[in-house]
């Protein structure tokens, strides 16, 4: 099945700093692409892979689930750790879910965590209904696109699997379980408005983590794929930033910051 245009995986070979970062839930890595470039443009090694059953069409999501999804991330990030001294791990919406279980289980191999706007909880009764509705219905309307910025979209599905949607709500509860061993610096990037994962989401993730060494970011000026909105620049140089402190840290022997602070942003 030929690919959607833009969503072929993006691979960069830079120094030794990786960035893995993980696109979202019916997305593709054109939605992370202008993020891997700047990060790529500073001599990072970066890795954006194209999850199962996304970038053809929504049937073959329906034929993929949560563990697929997060197989293949674990994998790039096996890869990065071959190749790179350090690796940091970072995505946006279920990108950051798949961070989160990344981060849980991979513990001090994995330097940094960047989020945004990640879920992990169904908002809505609708998604809670997921694993009765997809017996009767199979998809319903898309959600990619929720960008403020005028003239930009996203490259997704304009239908969304309800079997897919079920599986990732068996995801959820397993992430927030998991939260409590995600001991990693965080860097977290929040929409103040968000069509598509309730704010909420964002709190209960800076609620449960163990790490000592949190930021909080709040986007004023995007909506859910903040990656491509008006706030991408800044998600960009504030990861930038995360990272190049975090290795300058251990490169001078740093364990990094033992703080915990928030930022609200404009």
């Amino acid at each position: 099945m030929p690919l959607l245009p833009g969503a072929e995986p993006y691979r960069h070979d830079g120094g030794g700093t990786g960035v893995l970062l993980c696109h979202g839930f019916t997305g593709t890595p054109q939605s992370m692409r202008p993020w891997a470039g700047y990060l790529a443009d500073r001599g990072l090694t970066v890795s954006v892979p194209l999850l199962p059953g996304h970038g053809t069409r929504w049937q073959d999501m329906a034929m993929t689930g949560w563990q697929d999804w997060y197989a293949e991330v674990e994998r790039e990030l096996l890869a990065l750790g071959d190749r790179c001294s350090r690796v940091f791990v970072g995505g946006l919406s279920m990108g950051g879910t798949l961070a989160l279980r990344l981060a849980a289980k991979h513990g001090t191999a994995i330097s940094g965590v960047v989020l945004v706007n990640p879920s992990v909880k169904a908002d809505s009764p609708k998604l809670r209904a997921a694993g009765m509705l997809r017996h009767a219905v199979p998809s319903v309307r898309g959600i990619a696109s929720d960008i403020a910025r005028a003239g930009v979209t996203e490259t997704g599905y304009d239908r969304t699997p309800l079997d897919a949607v079920h599986s990732l709500t068996k995801l959820w509860p397993l992430v927030r379980a998991g939260l409590p061993q995600v001991t990693q610096p965080l860097l977290l990037l929040h929409s103040r408005v968000d069509h598509v994962v309730d704010p909420s989401n964002s709190a209960v993730v800076l609620g449960a983590v163990s790490s000592r060494d949190v930021t909080e970011v709040v986007l004023e000026h995007s909506f859910h794929v903040a990656t491509l909105d008006n706030d991408a620049e800044r998600i960009f140089a504030e990861s930038y930033a995360f990272v190049e402190r975090l290795s300058a840290g251990r490169a001078a022997g740093g364990a990094g910051g033992a703080l915990k602070e928030g930022t609200a942003g404009g």
